[in-house]
């Protein structure tokens, strides 16, 4: 079962590049506020740091900017993210483990029921994980062309009318959490309905 084999290593190496992560922001977030001398050791240190961090400190920044923030926090926004980011990544692989060995396992025992159930519920997990990449896709400009382009036409029939009730708060979309809880909703009906 790769939930129990393969998932945890997984999950270690995503969870280890997230404390990597997590410690590239610390020091941009230290370097930002100490200013070190730019011609010693410890300044081009700073500077390496900085250039290595700019590509995803840059969104944050230009965010906390728009609402006069002090954009030196950005790192700590960023981490936030990536957080976030992490967590989410952790449970759609191992969702997507868990519909594998469920398939199979339904395949092996010849259970039609369970493999409905299986099938409906990754078609569930399909429109979490496009949920979730429209809820980032916030942060981006993007083209209709695009693959989240894509992702925002086969979401709009759900997110448009829940928006109608609760529209964005600034640059945040809080319906999708809403969509979301309904989503796994159904998602624990049709396992207790068909797998269980």
């Amino acid at each position: 079962m790769l939930v129990a084999t393969v998932y945890p290593i997984v999950w270690m190496v995503l969870w280890s590049a997230f404390l990597v992560f997590l410690a590239f922001m610390v020091l941009r977030l230290i370097f930002n506020y100490a200013d070190p001398n730019p011609f010693g050791a410890v300044g081009r240190f700073g500077f390496k740091i900085r250039k290595l961090t700019e590509k995803w400190i840059y969104p944050a920044s230009r965010f906390l900017a728009t609402f006069r923030v002090d954009t030196r926090l950005a790192p700590l926004v960023t981490l936030l993210i990536g957080l976030v980011i992490t967590y989410f990544a952790s449970g759609i692989i191992q969702n997507t483990f868990y519909i594998i060995d469920k398939l199979s396992e339904s395949v092996i025992t010849g259970n039609p029921k369970m493999f409905i159930g299986i099938v409906l519920y990754a078609l569930l997990s399909i429109l979490v994980l496009f949920i979730f990449i429209r809820f980032l896709s916030q942060w981006f400009v993007f083209t209709r062309k695009t693959f989240l382009g894509f992702v925002m036409k086969v979401t709009n029939p759900i997110m448009l009318p829940v928006q109608k009730l609760i529209p964005p708060i600034g640059m945040f979309d809080i319906s999708a959490m809403l969509v979301l809880i309904l989503i796994w909703l159904l998602q624990s009906i049709v396992l207790n309905v068909f797998v269980r």
